[in-house]
């Protein structure tokens, strides 16, 4: 292979050599460590999710606290003398945020005899035609008639949960070339206990575990026009991976924006990701998201009573208490990389590449300049996301849309921290709806637009595999 001196030069000083169009990495990256960039934190223990921006201030670490504490501690029903934090209900499926982020890390789908899912939320829709209804308009989605947009659990007294949400799995065998068994498990909901009749007959149902909360202030800080590049990118490549960015409605605005927040991306910033969690998983009305998630049918829930601050406080979590919620979720750190200049994790990052994972997983970014906040301003950072949907299969499909994303498609998830994740939270499961117990088991549900790069994963050796899981893990 001839190759130019220029890109040998270059190349070397970023300990990667080109062979057969896919690079193999011999050396690791200037500054590959840092994740985050400057915003990295430097710790892998279980608490490794929950430590602010490393660039972060002392002073403003306080209210980074500020905003952990209502991140973490449980809302009450109101009236209460804790005012600050009541309001909670009438239906709801938690009562803290944490419950869900468990430190602040990845969610579980419910345990056998488990008697509630708790960080683990089933989204609620029916078909529609595109009707310009304002639920369709403002969500992407039309609302089960009765339940709402999602099931919720759990209630405050006097009001009837909605449902009892239980999981079963049935077993998806997978071979590798060299002969190696995997079992997956393919997940069927069952929701039993319905308060308020049965569901519509063309209701779908999509669980979601809860994401990790890290380095999403950095995300939000991307530019529009690398996220748009991506797509582009894809589409000229024309290898059958041909991301879209989401298109979504901005409640501050009222505008159509791009949507990169959520499981189909449907939410466009973290304020109206924080807002829409507040109303849809512990009932906690805000000026962005003004109503509970009560329909005509649930009386009780309409008529109960509210947690509102005060007469001059409409909301029950005041636009003060979001403000500092905001500020903590978009101020968590990315851990630092570790053992990314080893040589079996450089063959894995080498196998990610050759395997063609790096198409929808992007390595790098630089943030804006004009970035929320100054600690996440140009920054560069290596989150391993496109934030654009992808058709990832029939096997992943939950036939809920969203705005623009299909009842296939997926916004590719950031793999930062994510070989971490098990420490964090030991419970803790991979993909939307947590079917994956591992790593190997979630490269091993992709199809559809990733179904070429699965093909190749499949024929890869032992060591191979190892190299591959190794890189990850690093991560």
């Amino acid at each position: 292979m001839v190759v130019h001196r220029s890109f040998l030069a270059l190349a070397i000083g970023l300990g990667l050599v080109a062979c057969d169009q896919a690079p193999r990495f011999t050396a690791a990256e200037p500054g590959e460590a840092l994740s985050g960039g400057s915003a990295t934190v430097q710790r892998s223990d279980v608490n490794a999710y929950a430590l602010p921006s490393g660039n972060l201030g002392a002073a403003r670490r306080v209210d980074f606290s500020v905003g952990n504490s209502f991140f973490r501690n449980p809302w009450v029903i109101a009236p209460s003398t804790t005012t600050a934090r009541d309001g909670l209900g009438p239906l709801f499926n938690t009562n803290a945020c944490q419950n869900c982020h468990i430190r602040d890390g990845r969610g579980q789908p419910p345990e056998p005899g488990a008697s509630n899912a708790v960080s683990m939320l089933v989204r609620l829709s029916v078909p529609h035609s595109g009707e310009a209804v304002e639920s369709v308009r403002r969500l992407g989605f039309a609302p089960e008639p009765t339940y709402g947009m999602q099931l919720q659990d759990m209630s405050i007294p006097g009001v009837q949960p909605e449902g009892r949400v239980r999981v079963r799995y049935t077993p998806v065998p997978i071979t590798f070339a060299d002969g190696f068994r995997v079992e997956l498990r393919k997940p069927e909901l069952q929701i039993d206990q319905l308060g308020y009749g049965p569901l519509h007959p063309q209701a779908r149902m999509s669980a979601r575990i809860a994401p990790p909360m890290i380095g999403l202030g950095l995300l939000e800080a991307i530019p529009e026009s690398a996220i748009l590049a991506n797509a582009k990118a894809q589409a000229a490549a024309d290898d059958g991976v041909h991301g879209r960015a989401n298109q979504v409605f901005d409640d501050a605005s009222g505008q159509t924006v791009l949507g990169r927040f959520g499981w189909k991306g449907g939410q466009p910033s973290l304020d109206q990701q924080n807002a829409h969690a507040f109303a849809g998983d512990l009932g906690i009305t805000s000026s962005l998201h003004p109503t509970d998630d009560c329909t005509p049918a649930q009386a009780a829930c309409l008529g109960a009573v509210n947690g509102n601050q005060s007469a001059s406080e409409a909301f029950e979590v005041s636009d003060n208490i979001r403000r500092l919620v905001l500020f903590y979720s978009r101020n968590l750190g990315v851990p630092a990389r570790r053992g990314e200049a080893s040589a079996q994790v450089l063959e894995g990052k080498s196998l990610f590449h050759q395997a063609g994972c790096q198409a929808c997983h992007v390595p790098h970014y630089v943030t804006r300049a004009d970035a929320a906040e100054p600690e996440l301003a140009n920054q560069s950072i290596r989150p391993y996301t496109d934030l654009l949907l992808h058709d990832m299969g029939p096997g992943l499909a939950d036939g809920h849309e969203e705005f623009e994303a299909r009842g296939q498609d997926w916004r590719t998830p950031p793999l930062w921290g994510i070989g971490l994740s098990a420490t964090v939270n030991p419970r803790g499961r991979y993909l939307h709806d947590g079917r994956a117990r591992n790593l190997l088991e979630a490269v091993l549900w992709h199809d559809g637009e990733a179904a070429a790069a699965k093909s190749k994963v499949l024929r890869f050796d032992a060591n191979q595999r190892s190299a591959l899981l190794a890189f990850l893990e690093s991560l």
